[in-house]
């Protein structure tokens, strides 16, 4: 809002006649109301690329309109995971000076768009305040992958197995697989199913259970990629809903799985 009055919303007759765009821009600067530019972003193989060129283009033309961008045209008409998509369309909001996004949530596979876009935004702000690369400011939109998810190599583990002495199961993940180890050995291996014979716990269900759970999560981060501690839920970002973050950080953090069955 401009001195309370409602931004009204320019956009080109046609896609590409960006003399149309010029004239509804002029108009409205004339008639002294606030506005909102639209050059309309295109799907992909329907004039996609050359949307991002009018951008560029009237930007550079108008350096100081309020432009906007509907990024659903791209992350509702792709079949693809969308968290990459709203961080690249946002880099190029924070490029071009856009202040408006208009983002949407229809398809299912686009369930997290918005907050995607929120968390996008956020970290293209900070980077260009910072003048830095888009990296290393917040993991909320690497889902999949991480930076660093193997904190300990096959060597080290196997040293840290070495010096066990107790019959409780650690499960750990290396670029080598997963591996579990107590006191009686080390086993690796990439598929839980190949460790259950080495555990011996057939006849302890609730211990079978537990580590059938935890060996999943570890395969799973094994082949993601991702980071994988023993008795915590994989993280997604802002892929799911984050109950971490109900947590008091100036508690210690409540006990995982392990300890509270020894409890």
């Amino acid at each position: 809002m401009d001195s309370g009055r409602s931004k009204c919303h320019a956009d080109p007759e046609t896609h590409e006649d960006l003399a149309s765009l010029d004239r509804a821009i002029n108009i409205m600067r004339a008639k002294n109301r606030p506005f909102i530019v639209d050059p309309i972003l295109d799907p992909l193989h329907f004039g996609f690329t050359q949307s991002i060129v009018r951008y560029h283009e009237v930007r550079k033309n108008h350096p100081d309109v309020e432009m906007m961008l509907g990024v659903g045209n791209i992350t509702e008409l792709t079949h693809a995971d969308t968290m990459g998509m709203n961080a690249l369309l946002l880099g190029i909001c924070s490029e071009l000076n856009i202040n408006q996004i208009l983002a949407t949530e229809v398809s299912q596979h686009a369930c997290r768009s918005i907050k995607e876009a929120d968390v996008a935004r956020r970290i293209m702000y900070a980077a260009k305040q910072q003048d830095t690369l888009p990296k290393h400011i917040n993991p909320a939109l690497m889902a999949l992958h991480e930076t660093a998810p193997f904190p300990y190599s096959l060597a080290e583990i196997e040293e840290l197995a070495g010096q066990i002495k107790d019959p409780s199961f650690r499960i750990q993940t290396s670029a080598d697989g997963v591996h579990i180890f107590n006191r009686d050995g080390l086993h690796t291996a990439i598929d839980p199913f190949d460790l259950f014979p080495h555990l011996h716990v057939e006849q302890d269900g609730g211990h079978a259970f537990y580590l059938g759970v935890e060996l999943a999560r570890a395969q799973i981060a094994w082949q993601l990629g991702k980071r994988f501690t023993q008795d915590q839920a994989l993280t997604w970002g802002c892929a799911t809903d984050n109950a971490e973050a109900t947590v008091d950080l100036h508690t210690f953090k409540p006990a995982g799985t392990t300890l509270q069955k020894k409890s």
